[in-house]
Order: C-alpha cells, then sequence, then structure tokens
C-alpha cells in the first residue's frame, strides 16, 4: 500500500465510532445527461468507503489478497438494498457514512448513507461475504471478526462479550 504523504488530508476518510466517514466531491464524470448524479455513482461511492473503512481497520483488499488471515481472500458484495431519496449536482460535496450491522461468521451487513450537508440521499443495506481466488464462499476469519465485531459494538448494535466462535 502507497500511504499518501502526512501533509495530505484525509483521502481515506476518518473512523468513526461503530463506522466511517468518507466526503466525496461530486465531479462532470459522476453526472448524467440532465446534471444530476447518476444511481450507479452512488454505488462506486459506497464502495469507496467501505475500502476505505476496511483499509484504516487493517483488514483491507490487499493483506486479505496476500493471505495475511489464511487463505488469498476478497470481499464480495452478496446483496445491496438502496433507497434514493434527494439527487446530488455536480461539485456537491456529500458524505458517505458507513456504519457496521451485523457480523456473523460469515457475513457483514453494512448500512451505509449518502447525505449533503445533513440531508440523506441515499441510504443502503449491503451485505458482504469472504471468497477464495476460486469465488467459493468463506467464513469471516476470527481476526477479521473480531475487528469488526468491535466496529459493531461501537455502534451500539451488538454487545461486547463473548461469542460463540466463527
Amino acid at each position: 500500500m502507497n500511504p499518501p504523504p502526512p501533509e495530505w488530508p484525509d483521502l481515506a476518510g476518518r473512523l468513526i465510532p461503530g463506522g466511517h466517514l468518507l466526503p466525496v466531491r461530486i465531479y462532470f464524470e459522476d453526472t448524467d445527461f440532465s446534471g444530476v448524479v447518476y444511481h450507479g455513482s452512488y454505488i462506486r461511492f459506497m464502495e469507496r468507503g467501505r475500502s476505505d473503512f476496511v483499509r484504516l481497520l487493517g483488514v483491507g483488499h490487499a493483506g486479505l489478497d496476500a493471505g495475511d488471515h489464511g487463505e488469498p481472500l476478497a470481499f464480495a458484495v452478496h446483496r445491496i438494498h438502496i433507497d434514493f431519496f434527494r439527487p446530488a449536482r455536480i461539485d456537491d460535496l456529500v458524505e458517505v457514512t458507513t456504519m457496521v450491522k451485523a457480523v456473523t461468521g460469515a457475513r457483514l451487513v453494512l448500512n451505509q448513507t449518502v447525505t449533503r450537508g445533513g440531508e440523506r440521499l441515499t441510504d443502503a443495506d449491503v451485505t458482504i461475504v469472504l471468497v477464495n481466488r476460486d469465488g467459493r464462499a468463506r467464513r469471516i476469519p476470527d481476526s477479521v471478526r473480531e475487528t469488526l465485531h468491535a466496529a459493531a459494538v461501537a455502534a451500539g448494535v451488538a454487545e461486547d462479550g463473548p461469542r460463540e466462535p466463527g
């Protein structure tokens, strides 16, 4: 991984209790012919938020692919349920908030919201699984699950204390 120079702002956003906050500027490429953000762009913004969140937690894509937690693995989106409320437009500054909703032995459920000045633009529940290089689903390694569970505790959606293994 190539970290930014220390004088750069937080390009990867920042961790917040139970999740992550990523500012995103809306550019021309993000919009459709009518000048509003194309619906598929919100999916990209949310992917950036998820990727930066897990990277800042120490379980980023590169480490998973390198086998840092056992066999080489990758996060894969299993399901997205998304609602659109208001449009964003070019030059808007929006925030992608990623919060842990649930962690099980094989799935991570995140809530992701895109807001502009506190106004909710989109809201999504995203279910993530881990797959090996053959595309087969794998259980979340204990070390990764514990890290994600700690974020769930901080978000107030899980209790701290003993849990059943994977």
